[in-house]
């Protein structure tokens, strides 16, 4: 997910859209924070209450088989996956980063509903504590950045399937 200018206009999400997110309970206390904080961008984008299903898995590796069994769901418009990922003393972090990356994509691009990537890959606990920690308490706040992802391009994906006209690409 690219990075925009810190564009901080507010973004709305369309009414009745229902997302889920996929959250890996290694390291809960990470992910589940980024979730909890993507919970509450969506929310405050208008997500209603009851249109946000999250579904926990045991690991990052687990992340997209249960992502796909939402997205096969005709009443699910995007889903977000949150873990993490820490580099050890063998290479297989790298193994498992890439292997749910290229799953993650393929799944959205199969699926043509968004499938967001919230997986920190991080050399160290200290760093992903940073990057899962929300804004407010100095963090840099991954779980909001995912859910800005997911409304930016669910508005993006709107505009593209337009018939006639020109598509407005920009949230």
């Amino acid at each position: 997910m690219a990075r925009d200018s810190d564009d901080r206009r507010p973004l709305r999400l369309d009414e009745g859209v229902r997302l889920a997110a996929v959250v890996s309970t290694y390291h809960h206390e990470l992910t589940g924070t980024m979730a909890a904080s993507a919970r509450a961008t969506l929310l405050a984008a208008g997500l209603a209450e009851t249109n946000w299903l999250e579904v926990l898995v045991p690991g990052a590796f687990e992340l997209p088989l249960v992502a796909q069994t939402l997205l096969d769901r005709r009443d699910l418009d995007a889903v977000l996956c949150f873990g993490l990922v820490l580099k050890g003393e063998t290479e297989h972090d790298r193994y498992i980063s890439q292997a749910v990356a290229q799953a993650l994509m393929q799944l959205g691009l199969a699926s043509q509903k968004p499938c967001l990537f919230g997986l920190l890959t991080c050399p160290t606990l200290a760093h992903a504590e940073a990057r899962a920690r929300v804004e407010a308490e100095g963090g840099l706040d991954k779980g909001a950045e995912v859910a800005r992802a997911a409304i930016g391009t669910l508005t993006a994906l709107r505009n593209a399937r337009r018939e006639l006209g020109t598509a407005e690409i920009s949230s």
